[in-house]
């Protein structure tokens, strides 16, 4: 479960820099790499989403394992 909060993790970060430079600059980073609503970018947009609902659920079993041990 450790490996998958990781990479949840690191898909919302990709996903929060990726609107970030949308709405800072209009630059969408992912349709340039992989190319405007092409299936690798629709994938990573999939991905990013179901990473912010995992962690979003997961907030609770996070927060608690963090109070446990302190």
């Amino acid at each position: 479960m450790r490996i998958l909060r990781i990479i949840a993790y690191i898909l919302v970060i990709i996903g929060a820099i990726n609107w970030g430079l949308i709405g800072f600059f209009g630059f969408d980073l992912v349709a340039s790499i992989f190319g405007e609503m092409s299936l690798i970018s629709r994938i990573v947009y999939a991905l990013v989403g179901l990473s912010g609902l995992y962690l979003l659920f997961a907030y609770r079993d996070i927060y608690d394992n963090y109070e446990n041990r302190y």
